[in-house]
């Protein structure tokens, strides 16, 4: 089934766009905020997943196992949804979420607009390029025959958006309210090698560190003169940094395991780290989880 509509109304098309524009004005204000401001760069070497300071939550109290477990699952179910009704009831309810978890709002903000420019492009290319069936609605554009606008990929692709924040919103109640240790010893208790949750742990902390590395050496390059161009020299000079980069980052991580040997270290880290079992950790792995199969039930009465 298609419907026709004057030309006139391709002028709506660049409207699918928006969130990449609001985005892009967002981290444009931040830009000029920071510059007016004076603000001091961020300190890489000493990088955080979780909250420090605020409110203590009934999540931050909740033991990490269950909470890993509650949480994924749900992120499972929440992803199996096929409908964008339950979908955005998802959402509704992963914000309820986050707010009773204490977690201040700007880092679920900055987590979405990290994904708006990538998801808004689904709002305007599924609905293009999705392949037409016997009962879709597909408008076309005056005599424009290849333009065919369906609207069973615009559900589609705002069945995606609300489910990719909706999982993104509840990494952060995962994520942000323990340390990350605790939270991957949490993991190793559950049943993941502890090699792995180790070798995780040295690479996010020391990822930050190399960064720091790089940042250094660009702004060494920057005080002797060097400026970006598409010269031949630009390329020999980037091609040297990252040769002299790698080289330093493999001597820092052979100083790091000679500093493990010399501590002690063979093969596993000591986990002091103990957990308690509540009563009311059961109740709100119930709750979470009874959400996620509500969620999908609800969704199945849509499909029948």
């Amino acid at each position: 089934m298609s419907g026709t509509l004057p030309v006139s109304v391709l002028w709506l098309l660049p409207l699918l766009l928006l969130p990449l524009a609001v985005y892009s004005g967002f981290r444009m204000l931040i830009g000029i905020a920071r510059k007016e401001q004076g603000a001091e760069e961020r300190d890489w070497s000493v990088p955080q997943i979780e909250f420090e300071g605020g409110e203590i939550s009934a999540v931050h109290r909740w033991d990490v196992r269950f909470k890993l477990a509650s949480f994924l699952l749900l992120a499972f179910l929440i992803v199996s949804l096929q409908h964008p009704q339950t979908a955005g009831a998802a959402l509704l309810l992963a914000l309820v979420g986050y707010r009773l978890a204490a977690i201040p709002w700007r880092r679920g903000l900055k987590r979405l607009l990290g994904m708006a420019g990538f998801l808004s492009m689904f709002l305007l290319m599924l609905p293009l390029t999705a392949v037409q069936q016997s009962s879709d609605l597909v408008l076309v554009f005056g005599s424009i025959d290849w333009l065919n606008f369906n609207l069973r990929g615009l559900d589609l692709a705002i069945l995606i958006i609300l489910r990719a924040a909706t999982v993104a919103l509840l990494m952060e109640p995962l994520l942000a309210t323990a340390p990350l240790p605790v939270t991957l010893a949490g993991l190793a208790r559950m049943g993941v090698p502890r090699r792995l949750t180790e070798l995780l742990l040295i690479t996010h902390r020391y990822l930050y560190v190399f960064l720091h590395e790089a940042r250094r050496m660009q702004i060494g390059m920057e005080v002797r003169g060097f400026r970006k161009s598409t010269s031949l020299a630009t390329l020999r000079s980037v091609g040297n940094y990252v040769g002299m980069l790698f080289v330093r980052s493999f001597e820092r991580t052979e100083r790091v395991h000679a500093a493990m040997l010399a501590r002690g270290y063979q093969g596993h880290w000591p986990q002091p780290i103990s957990f308690n079992v509540r009563s009311g950790d059961y109740l709100k792995a119930g709750l979470v989880i009874g959400i996620g199969l509500l969620l999908v039930i609800c969704d199945q009465f849509l499909g029948g």
